[in-house]
């Protein structure tokens, strides 16, 4: 494990699981909870999750990153930027959960993604439902999926290996301990 890797890991048990009866976006029911915004809009943290991500992404080709909102915001931020210092550039882009009514009345917002390969993110995922739903406004954007990519895997490989997705993750339930 990188010293990066490991300090990410550490950041996160330290500050982002939290003990206790709590019901997941999903529904389900949990003992714990994985508060990663307590990571990745966090100064010290969130530019390590930036380069954990972009590490373990290196083998995929894509130029944009983003997912829906809000999970997936600043973890496609915190890669623009960490992938910036490396010299390289990536666009991010913010996925409506609606189509917005007025303005341009766009789903994806930021820098045109149409005939692109982008790598869809979350902060974490039990079910795959929200990048799912991130893949599907993305294709329909006229965008290439490369892969789905989350900092936490809580449950959500078998629905996207469903899907049919290449999917990557930074850290699972026993990286954590919470296995």
């Amino acid at each position: 494990m990188n010293d990066v890797r490991g300090e990410l890991l550490q950041q996160i048990k330290d500050k982002a699981v939290v003990h206790g009866k709590v019901t997941l976006s999903s529904g389900q029911e949990a003992d714990f909870y994985i508060d990663l915004r307590r990571i990745t809009l966090d100064g010290a943290a969130a530019p390590l999750a930036g380069q954990v991500l972009l590490d373990a992404t290196a083998h995929l080709d894509f130029d944009a990153v983003g997912g829906l909102t809000l999970g997936a915001d600043p973890v496609a931020t915190a890669m623009l930027h960490a992938a910036a210092a490396r010299r390289r550039r990536l666009d991010a882009f913010v996925v409506r959960k609606t189509g917005k009514a007025h303005g341009m009345q766009r789903r994806v917002e930021g820098p045109e993604i149409a005939g692109r390969r982008v790598l869809v993110v979350d902060d974490t995922s039990t079910t795959g439902n929200t990048p799912l739903t991130a893949v599907e406004a993305v294709r329909e954007a006229g965008a290439e999926v490369v892969a789905v990519a989350t900092l936490v895997e809580r449950g959500a490989a078998p629905a996207l290996a469903r899907a049919g997705l290449d999917y990557v993750h930074a850290y699972d339930l026993a990286d954590l301990d919470l296995d």
